[in-house]
């Protein structure tokens, strides 16, 4: 519902109702809306785990094909509630929600590191601050394809895989080039 309708929109009642409890229940487990919104926040920011994922030993291309496709399933799986509550639309500008939005962006920043071969990268500020922003892209690109229609599912994947591939084969070779010469800020 989170993802259907504006956070003030949605009453603790219609939640209960929608999933066949009572409305007590939601009061038990999580406290109040609030508590819940927090709780669907970090479901919807919150990765699979790593070995759940099936990333080739293959070529950069096909490591970035497998990589992207991963990213839109879980974009996929959750729908307009990840868009939601990924581009800050749920209760505003909360200070808890930004901070779970923040720890997630840094956990998804050091996953792909990993997955792109360059766990060793994953303590360079600007390498993660480059992930950062390409993780920027995937929340406008998914938001554009799942809420606003204006890009299909193959047009968005080209769209990561080839940024992702650049960043990986241009981007952060000229980065750790430039982070070996100081002065240069």
């Amino acid at each position: 519902m989170f993802g259907e309708r504006p956070y003030a929109a949605v009453s603790t009642a219609e939640l209960a109702q929608r999933a066949g409890v009572a409305r007590g229940l939601i009061n038990h487990y999580f406290g109040n809306k609030r508590d819940l919104y927090l709780a669907v926040v970090r479901r919807m920011v919150t990765l699979p785990r790593q070995d759940k994922v099936s990333i080739p030993d293959g070529s950069p291309g096909e490591r970035v094909d497998a990589i992207v496709g991963w990213l839109l399933d879980t974009i996929a799986e959750h729908g307009t509630t990840w868009v939601k509550v990924t581009s800050h639309e749920g209760v505003g500008d909360d200070p808890e929600v930004q901070q779970i939005l923040d720890q997630a962006d840094d956990a998804a920043a050091e996953r792909m590191l990993v997955m792109i071969g360059r766990a060793d990268l994953a303590d360079s500020a600007p390498l993660r601050a480059l992930v950062l922003a390409y993780a920027g892209l995937v929340k406008v690109a998914g938001r554009e394809w799942i809420t606003r229609g204006t890009l299909t599912r193959a047009q968005i994947h080209r769209l990561l895989a080839d940024t992702l591939l650049t960043i990986m084969t241009v981007t952060i070779p000229s980065v750790l080039l430039t982070e070996a010469t100081p002065g240069e800020r």
